[in-house]
């Protein structure tokens, strides 16, 4: 045998090391080279210089009270969240009637209440449905009120919290399942089913929602039959489950494009039929795959009702500017209240997201189990 086919054994090389406390943590994820080293020492000078700023003025030199004497003494060199303490409930509730602001304090924690069961993987069965139903009734008659005794208040003075919560809901319970079906249609073999999809995504897709809100508030009146009214906002809830169903849709269609071919073909040769092939085999797998891009939507169809402003229907960042457009007392202390409302965007948006990382684990461990 030649020295050129003669078999040289590699040298072994040292098996890889475990990383383990702090110390190895910090190794791997902060400093494993020098960009990175480099990278994290400069965003530490950052935050070594800023978070300190920060605390001094939003806690150290804040002010808490209600006074607006104190907060004029302070300077803006602390925080005044007295503007919150003085302005939180038209903030949380809009211009609904101060002595019935708890109709919608329970409303609103009834409607988190059932997004809350929602999310327990022992309530996914087919009771959830006319709970919900039921939740949604009790929410309606709550804020409108004119039964049991309740005062009657129209849904123009609905707002705050509760609005949001009711249009970010309502409006991804209306988009989902419409989703679901224009992305069946966009993949379906008969042309008139999937141009009209196409035609539909497009559309939506082509303008901004607050085109949307504008012509489903005041132009589709125009277009209804002499009599028939339909209130603003059922036709912004409406609008808003229009315009998130068509960027879902496209989720939807990328994640049945990620299912392997062979999944519908072995779905068939078991003979099941094309309404079950999807509900049993291709959906499942195709929503799993496109979790985060769904919760994604999810987070942006939360903040994006913030412009249903635009058709006097003042949410949470609309409520602070009811509460401070007009009190020329308060308004210099804007930005405390901008504050106020942007933590609670952050507490249920970081709760979605989280619920989204919670969610994926456990369908991982599922298919390593498999």
């Amino acid at each position: 045998m030649s020295e050129a086919h003669m078999f040289v054994a590699i040298p072994p090389r040292p098996a890889p090391r475990r990383i383990r406390g702090t110390a190895g943590w910090l190794r791997k994820n902060l400093f494993s080279d020098w960009p990175n080293s480099i990278a994290t020492i400069l965003l530490l000078m950052l935050f070594a210089w800023y978070v300190p700023q920060f605390v001094n003025w939003a806690v150290i030199s804040a002010v808490a009270r209600p006074d607006v004497e104190a907060c004029r003494a302070a300077a803006h060199a602390g925080a005044c969240w007295g503007v919150v303490a003085e302005k939180y409930r038209i903030i949380l509730f809009g211009r609904y009637p101060y002595a019935q602001q708890w109709r919608p304090l329970v409303a609103v924690l009834l409607l988190l209440s059932l997004v809350g069961l929602s999310t327990l993987p022992r309530m996914w069965r087919w009771t959830l449905l006319p709970l919900w139903l039921l939740g949604m009734t009790v929410f309606v008659a709550l804020m409108g009120g004119g039964i049991a005794g309740l005062v009657p208040v129209p849904t123009s003075l609905w707002g705050g919290l509760p609005l949001t919560v009711l249009l970010s809901v309502g409006g991804m319970t209306l988009a989902f399942p419409l989703a679901i079906l224009v992305a069946m249609g966009r993949r379906s073999a008969l042309p008139v089913v999937r141009t009209l999809c196409t035609l539909y995504v497009e559309l939506i897709r082509g303008v901004p929602l607050i085109s949307v809100l504008f012509m489903a508030s005041f132009m589709l009146p125009l277009f209804l039959p002499q009599g028939v009214k339909l209130d603003v906002l059922i036709r912004v809830l409406v609008g808003i489950g229009l315009f998130t169903a068509a960027y879902m849709a496209e989720i939807v269609r990328g994640g049945l494009q990620a299912v392997p071919r062979g999944q519908a073909e072995a779905a068939r040769a078991l003979g099941l039929g094309y309404w079950k092939t999807h509900a049993l085999v291709l959906l499942p797998q195709a929503l799993q795959a496109v979790l985060p891009s769904l919760v994604n939507s999810f987070i942006g169809t939360f903040k994006d009702c913030s412009l249903v402003t635009i058709v006097s229907l003042y949410e949470l960042t609309g409520a602070l500017s009811l509460a401070l457009g007009g009190d020329v007392v308060w308004r210099p202390f804007f930005l405390e209240g901008y504050f106020f409302v942007a933590f609670i965007y952050w507490i249920f948006c970081f709760g979605m997201s989280r619920y989204s990382v919670r969610l994926e684990h456990r369908l991982a461990r599922g298919l390593r189990r498999n």
